[in-house]
C-alpha cells in the first residue's frame, strides 16, 4: 500500500490498495495508523471512504485470519457470484451487492494520537471484484 497527502483543512491522505483474489478482506489498519500518526492529531475522528461500487470498508476481528476468510466465504453463500437471475450485463452484480451490504465507509475515533479501536479490532478494505488496484480516502478531523 502506499500513501498520497491531499490537501485541505484536515489532514487527509488516500491508500492505493492492490488486490489479489476477486473477493478478499485486506487488513489495512497499519496503513491507516501511519497516516493518523503522520497527522499528529491527539484527538479527532478518521473518517474512512472507499470511492468505488464494488469494494468497501468495515472494521472487525482482526486477531485470527479465519474471521475475514469466514465473512469472505458468507458473503459468497449469501450473495453467490453466478446468480442467474442477476440483471446486470457486467457480470459483477453480486460484487456490487456485498458492497452494498458492507458499505463504503467508517469512522474511528482518535484518543492519545491513536485510533481508538477495539482490543481485537482491524480496519478491512473489502475487494468484491478483483484483482485490482483500488483507493482507499482518509480524512482526519481533529477535535
Amino acid at each position: 500500500m502506499t500513501t498520497a497527502p491531499k490537501s485541505g483543512h484536515a489532514p487527509t491522505g488516500e491508500l492505493t490498495v492492490r488486490t489479489e483474489r476477486r473477493t478478499q478482506l485486506l487488513d489495512v489498519t497499519a496503513a491507516v495508523a501511519k497516516l493518523v500518526q503522520d497527522a499528529a492529531v491527539h484527538s479527532g475522528v478518521c473518517y474512512l471512504y472507499v470511492p468505488h461500487t464494488t469494494a468497501g470498508i468495515i472494521v472487525n476481528e482482526s486477531a485470527d485470519p479465519d474471521v475475514a476468510a469466514d465473512i469472505e466465504a458468507a458473503l459468497a453463500r449469501l450473495v453467490p457470484e453466478d446468480a442467474a437471475a442477476y440483471r446486470h450485463a457486467e457480470g459483477n452484480s453480486d460484487s456490487h451487492i456485498k458492497t452494498a451490504l458492507v458499505g463504503t465507509s467508517a469512522t474511528i475515533f482518535i484518543a492519545e494520537g491513536k485510533l481508538e479501536l477495539g482490543r481485537w479490532q482491524g480496519i478491512f478494505f473489502c475487494e468484491f471484484d478483483g484483482p485490482r488496484t483500488r483507493c482507499l480516502r482518509v480524512k482526519i478531523v481533529p477535535d
